[in-house]
């Protein structure tokens, strides 16, 4: 069942659920891009293959609010708004230990391996390698955990784990990063704000994770943000 926040004739906001893929991969599992284009062809009664642009990614294991196309053009200038930067995305996550700097630009480069799907900060002159940038600010710190808003500049696969892990903060529950802990991780994208593809109107949408597991001990700090 797609969870449907925001839909006109140009664009469809909805909430991507942890674990689940935004577009089909070797596992084939139910993807986010066929949810979508099924929702539309029942909703619309559309015969054959239905347009859907896919402008941008959530990793698999993280929940949040994504934004799809509903026309080539809209795909196409929502394309160019995230090139030009303008397309903004921020991230609740929690984080083992206590983080030493408390507001902070992090700025590395990541390279995947893609037999271990582990993403690695290397050097800048390591061939492959990809630029990485967010900004991160520490909201609250409890019971030796700590709750970021997480400002994600580039998107690269794995970026905001493995810039954080680097950093020597691993969130929590990604055993994959080197947590003590498995579970569904503590990473999801809360807040995206866009330009409007034709009425050039700046719109953002808040989505928050469902207050269980670790979520719950900072379910207060979660509702100021709304």
């Amino acid at each position: 069942m797609l969870d449907v926040v925001y839909e006109d004739n140009q664009i469809i906001v909805v909430i991507k659920p942890q674990n689940i893929p935004t577009q089909e991969d070797s596992s084939k599992d139910e993807d986010m891009l066929t949810m979508v284009k099924n929702y539309i062809k029942e909703k619309y009664n559309k015969p054959g293959n239905v347009f859907v642009g896919l402008v941008h990614r959530l990793d698999r294991p993280t929940g949040g609010v994504m934004v799809f196309a509903k026309t080539s053009k809209s795909a196409s200038r929502l394309s160019e708004s995230i090139k030009n930067g303008e397309l903004n995305k921020h991230y609740l996550a929690i984080v083992c230990g206590n983080v030493k700097t408390k507001k902070q630009k992090l700025i590395n480069y990541l390279k995947k391996n893609e037999k271990t799907n582990i993403v690695s900060v290397v050097g800048p002159a390591v061939t492959g390698a990809k630029y990485a940038e967010l900004e991160y600010s520490v909201i609250e710190e409890k019971n030796n955990t700590s709750l970021l808003d997480v400002n994600l500049i580039t998107g690269r696969s794995h970026q905001i784990r493995a810039q954080l892990s680097n950093m020597g903060n691993v969130i929590y529950n990604d055993f994959k990063y080197g947590a003590k802990t498995k579970g569904n991780l503590m990473l999801w994208a809360y807040c995206l704000t866009l330009i409007h593809p034709t009425t050039k109107q700046k719109m953002t949408f808040k989505v928050f994770p469902e207050m269980k597991s670790a979520w719950k001990l900072y379910e207060q700090e979660i509702n100021n943000l709304n």
